[in-house]
């Protein structure tokens, strides 16, 4: 697996996005951050995904031109109709806004309608955190189906990430998770390699249990909720939440009879700053607290090693990643490089 310059490796991702036709604007902010998901070990969901963005921007369902639709704008929150351009461009623009209203209204919330896709969210929400700020982001996409509704069998809804960001005097906690217990991508690349999950993460079209991800991908089974067949109403409760914020505050969701494309995301964005409350100082007394109370904690004998908080692991891969080169995996280098022949684009060096 060979590792690069994270610095190169932008300017890479960059050009080969420039070349198949976005805008630069648009290309070095998509190339930050799908390489800030594979800093932090989200693969599923960083350069694994160059040659998806590279065929979408060809054939024409990924837009890399131009500009959102402003819908409303009140100030304290604002709706955007993304057009299908570049959901980690939006996501960054309406973030870096809602950074700036933040220090004057104290919470500034966004909803984004017709986004492609919006990369790890973990990927976003590190630049907020170091800032002081808090941050929550949410995503679903009203023109897909993959997760039954807890108790149910026809698929309804998708993995809908919800995650949220808090600062603390050290490395930020970062909450990113899914509300099914898997995600689509994970699912297609296991069926693709003729892997099982390491468990029942899904169901069949009749409502069984199964580990079998084909059942999902060519079968019309789905993806189960987080909480699985016993608890699943746990997850569904928050693919509901998810669902709702982001459609139902753009106006864009599952009730239209018609969407733009395959791949149409909804977003939800919130953006809290602790000083118009007791202060950063007292949230981050809390929150180093917290976090030094849950990694001191005694591990469990199942526990190999200590105790983490979430974003531990993101920001020990990402320090190596700043130091060592930032890892791809093998096939996705060999099908990168395949695009950037096409493109004549060189290829970087390893670091």
């Amino acid at each position: 697996m060979p590792r690069i310059d994270r610095a190169d490796l932008i300017d890479f991702a960059c050009t080969l996005l420039a070349r198949q036709g976005m805008e630069a604007d648009k290309a070095i902010v998509t190339a930050e951050v799908l390489v800030e998901g594979d800093m932090i070990g989200h693969d599923t969901h960083g350069l694994q995904l160059m040659h998806w963005y590279l065929e979408s921007l060809q054939e024409g369902s990924l837009n890399g031109k131009g500009s959102y639709q402003v819908v409303a704008d009140k100030g304290a929150g604002f709706v955007w109709d993304g057009r299908l351009l570049p959901g980690a461009w939006l996501l960054t623009t309406a973030l870096d806004q809602a950074v700036l209203r933040a220090r004057e209204y104290g919470i500034v919330g966004a909803a984004i309608r017709n986004s492609h896709h919006t990369c790890a969210l973990s990927a976003y929400m590190r630049k907020v955190t170091d800032q002081g700020l808090i941050v929550q982001i949410s995503v679903s996409n009203p023109a897909a189906a993959r997760v039954a509704p807890y108790g149910g069998t026809k698929p309804l809804l998708t993995p809908n990430p919800i995650a949220m960001g808090f600062p603390t005097t050290g490395d930020p906690i970062l909450v990113d998770v899914s509300a099914s217990i898997t995600t689509t991508t994970m699912t297609q690349l296991l069926a693709k390699k003729g892997e099982r999950y390491p468990e029942p993460w899904g169901l069949t079209a009749g409502g069984q249990p199964t580990d079998d991800p084909r059942e999902i991908t060519e079968n019309g089974g789905t993806m189960m909720p987080l909480g699985g067949a016993l608890k699943g109403h746990k997850g569904y409760g928050l693919a509901l939440m998810v669902d709702l914020l982001g459609q139902g505050l753009s106006g864009k969701g599952r009730a239209n009879t018609t969407a733009p494309g395959p791949l149409a995301q909804s977003a939800y964005i919130q953006v809290i700053d602790p000083n118009f409350f007791a202060g950063l100082d007292a949230f981050t007394e809390q929150s180093d607290w917290t976090a030094n109370a849950a990694r001191t904690n005694s591990p469990a004998p199942w526990n190999n090693g200590p105790v983490r908080v979430p974003g531990d692991s993101a920001s020990r891969k990402r320090r190596r990643a700043l130091t060592d080169g930032v890892p791809v995996a093998d096939g996705d280098w060999a099908r990168i490089a395949k695009h950037a022949e096409r493109l004549g684009v060189a290829m970087p060096a390893a670091a």
